[in-house]
């Protein structure tokens, strides 16, 4: 993860971390969501699937513009999350 970081301008190591707490919350709350939906509910598993596709979507986006320092990789992840 952050090894790889190093050496890198400093605003890309802040999206880097933006990425990595993104993924570690969401990843807290897709946890949950067996608890808080139930365990075979329909919404439960379409919520699940929503967090996964999210967290993939905007925390890899984060990650490949802090890994590639090129800001037009990352438009999946708003503006405003850089």
């Amino acid at each position: 993860g952050a090894h790889g970081l190093k050496g890198k301008e400093g605003a890309y190591i802040k999206v880097y971390e933006t990425g990595s707490r993104y993924q570690l919350v969401h990843s807290a709350i897709l946890a949950a969501t067996p608890a808080i939906c139930g365990n075979s509910s329909r919404a439960g598993k379409i919520a699940g699937a929503c967090f996964v596709t999210g967290i993939a979507l905007f925390s890899g986006s984060c990650y490949a513009v802090a890994l590639s320092e090129d800001r037009s990789v990352g438009k999946l992840a708003p503006v405003g999350g850089f």
